[in-house]
């Protein structure tokens, strides 16, 4: 049975197409024994909480168990909101986090897409947490790593350059950890 892997876009207007180079790499990079979830998220160009997190529910029902769980950018970033504040019955095997910005902290204040501040409490159990975020990311500031470092101290934290915010839409290093889980 092949491992499930649900993909979750950043947001934005053309966000499904431009992360879709990124699912593809890591589809191609983990290969034929997972399966990867890219489903397009409703209302990219203006995304709001609750649809997404919608969304994101009904895939994990279709995957039933054993989730693999990514997110790029905003994607990532309601992921862990979704993980936090929902409740999620399919079993996670790890989540792995791309870029994801920190909403709450300066110009970044849009309270629907803020974390609670006992978020990292209410993150399943015993779950790896990997981050993953390039110091010339032109779109999310590198200093938001480290205020998820902070609230995740038994997160794996990967430091790249070179990589922009679309990782040069090569995720070979994210499929190299989720093997090695």
């Amino acid at each position: 049975m092949k491992r499930q892997t649900l993909f979750i876009h950043g947001g934005g207007e053309g966000a499904y197409d431009e992360d879709e180079k990124m699912a593809e790499s890591l589809r191609d990079a983990l290969g034929e024994g997972y399966e990867l979830r890219y489903p397009k998220m409703p209302d990219e160009d203006a995304p709001k909480y609750g649809a997404w997190s919608g969304l994101i529910s009904e895939e994990l029902d279709a995957i039933g168990g054993g989730a693999i769980l990514v997110g790029h950018s905003f994607g990532a970033s309601l992921l862990i909101k979704h993980l936090s504040e929902e409740m999620v019955e399919t079993p996670i095997i790890g989540i792995f986090l791309i870029a994801p910005p920190f909403w709450g902290v300066e110009d970044w204040e849009v309270a629907d897409y803020e974390l609670r501040k006992d978020f990292a409490s209410k993150l399943p159990e015993d779950v790896p947490i990997f981050l993953y975020h390039s110091r010339d990311d032109e779109w999310v500031p590198f200093s938001h790593l480290a205020l998820y470092a902070g609230k995740l101290p038994h997160a794996t934290i990967r430091e790249f350059d070179g990589r922009g915010h679309q990782f040069g839409d090569d995720l070979s290093k994210v499929a190299r950890d989720i093997e090695d889980l």
